[in-house]
């Protein structure tokens, strides 16, 4: 521990006072507010076919608790996974390559904070969901347990896993970020379908990380046996809906049983065999050049030895070509782009090449409403560095001398993001300015404005790309389930959608405004 402690209290520290952790639990607290919806809402974060539970401490501290649950074990991830990459970034792993820690405790120490910084935010919801029981409870006596409970058995375990999965991925993965949340998120999208296949004796929830199904088959149990009903499953999510006529029913939480128990201390031990397991493959910060470099750097030195030294000349002003001053914005955007289209690892390129052919032939509604915004995600990392490569890699005292940089390089990049959007959804673009849709055209743009305007000001303000993509996955998975609020791209049915485009509209020259002013005065004080 004298050498695991100051790794996990300093890493702590480091993700706890950033501005982006501060903007990610302000985010925290709304969606915790909002886990427990109000009564005459129109929508609902469990639906059980006509019937809502009431708002007494059972209903409110297990559903804000499986909420966390899984609210944190889809985004957690994205949060937590860049620990050993800032040690590589920062050089500090090659002095803890020196110390005597073994590979397990220094993975252990990583995953360890991740695990805190997790815990942080669920301890705000847990505060919170309390908050929001004596707002919005109906009369019911306030049972602390009732919160406790889900919290200890649904989220600390579940979230251990998560931290124990960011390691490994960061081990295994290293620098390929978006393999990272392709193979993640298929994990749990596999976990819950596993979840809902459940049946019989599996369904008291061994098997299942987040606790879901114990919780859904309590609530159809209860329904099924006081209501005369047959229901199999309940919906889970924020459901978009007027539940103003459900038929309210008391629910009192759940039994717990040995067996549920001592499956979340098995989650809990399969987090420390993945970092175990990871620690045997762990580089130690150990990078070696390839075997062809070394080659050849040891030709050159040989025949430099066996050369007689040969005397310098001087440097001819007069042989050197002409200078050409361009002071354009052409330039920089074709700098921009080119850098967005070569970051990352080349092979990505194609699966975005599938998307993009599927989106073509595939019916528009599905393209539009499903396919776009999954290739659009895809390209969340290259997209959350468009505004902080230059302090990422050290060259901003560069970038800020250049000449007019806010009327050139600030428009640049934004000009290169949307460029890049509006290609990768032309055959969309394409297909609805045939159909005659000109509106639909200039919200798929409009939307893609948006994308971009956020990656950068977000970056601006943060100084890092953790928020943003954070902040694109959540939207990326409200409009895949069908949110209306966060439809982005105009791509669902709205009574009002002019008024909502003209409100992205103005999130654009806002967003716009804002990364204008901060960059301003960033350049000015260096």
């Amino acid at each position: 521990m004298s050498y695991m402690y100051p790794i996990i209290k300093a890493d702590y520290l480091q993700r706890t006072r950033s501005y982006s952790f501060l903007i990610t639990l302000a985010v925290t607290i709304f969606m915790a507010y909002s886990f427990i919806p109000d009564q005459n809402a129109n929508y609902t974060t469990l639906s059980a076919s006509g019937y809502k539970g009431v708002y007494n401490s059972a209903w409110v501290g297990y559903v804000s608790g499986i909420m966390t649950t899984v609210m944190l074990t889809y985004f957690g991830f994205l949060l937590v996974n860049s620990g050993i990459k800032k040690d590589i970034d920062t050089e500090v792993g090659l002095i803890i390559a020196t110390t005597p820690i073994s590979n397990f405790k220094y993975l252990l120490s990583k995953q360890l904070s991740n695990y805190l910084v997790l815990l942080t935010i669920a301890g705000i919801t847990f505060c919170v969901s309390i908050m929001v029981f004596f707002y919005r409870g109906t009369g019911y006596p306030f049972i602390l347990g009732n919160f406790i409970f889900p919290y200890l058995f649904f989220a600390v375990p579940a979230l251990f896993v998560v931290a124990a999965l960011a390691v490994t991925a960061e081990v295994f993965l290293g620098k390929r970020s978006i393999l990272q949340f392709i193979i993640y998120f298929a994990l749990c999208g596999i976990c819950m379908g596993f979840i809902n296949s459940k049946e019989g004796a599996e369904t008291a929830g061994v098997f299942d990380p987040f606790g879901l199904s114990l919780l859904t088959k309590s609530v159809t149990q209860h329904i099924n046996t006081h209501f005369n009903e047959h229901l199999t499953k309940v919906s889970f999510g924020f459901i978009f809906s007027d539940h103003k006529s459900d038929k309210p029913f008391i629910w009192e939480g759940l039994d717990w049983s040995a067996l549920f128990i001592g499956s979340r201390l098995l989650w809990i031990a399969f987090g420390f065999a993945l970092v175990y397991f990871s620690s045997l493959f762990f580089h130690r910060f150990d990078f070696k050049q390839a075997a062809g470099t070394k080659k050849k750097i040891k030709e050159l030195f040989s025949t430099a030895a066996l050369k007689p030294m040969i005397k310098p000349i001087g440097i001819n002003r007069t042989s050197l070509p002409a200078l050409n001053f361009n002071y354009g914005i052409y330039p920089f955007v074709k700098t921009e782009f080119l850098l967005l289209i070569r970051q990352g690892n080349q092979w990505m390129w194609l699966l975005n090449a599938g998307l993009w052919v599927a989106i073509c032939f595939v019916p528009l509604q599905i393209a539009y409403s499903y396919l776009l915004p999954i290739l659009l995600f895809l390209q969340v990392t290259r997209w959350s560095e468009l505004a902080t490569k230059e302090k990422s890699n050290r060259v901003h005292y560069f970038a800020y001398a250049a000449y007019k940089p806010l009327q050139r390089m600030l428009p640049a990049q934004v000009i290169a993001g949307v460029i890049l959007a509006i290609g990768l959804s032309l055959p969309v673009i394409i297909r609805c300015a045939l159909a005659g849709s000109g509106d639909v055209v200039f919200n798929i743009i409009n939307g893609l404005t948006f994308i971009v305007l956020s990656a950068v000001a977000l970056g601006i303000l943060t100084g890092g790309k953790k928020l943003f993509e954070v902040f694109f996955f959540l939207l990326t998975y409200a409009v895949l389930n069908k949110v209306p609020v966060t439809d982005y791209l105009g791509s669902l049915p709205h009574q009002r959608m002019e008024l909502l485009m003209l409100n992205i509209l103005g999130i654009n020259v806002a967003l716009a405004i804002i990364s204008l002013m901060t960059r301003r005065y960033q350049a000015r004080h260096l």
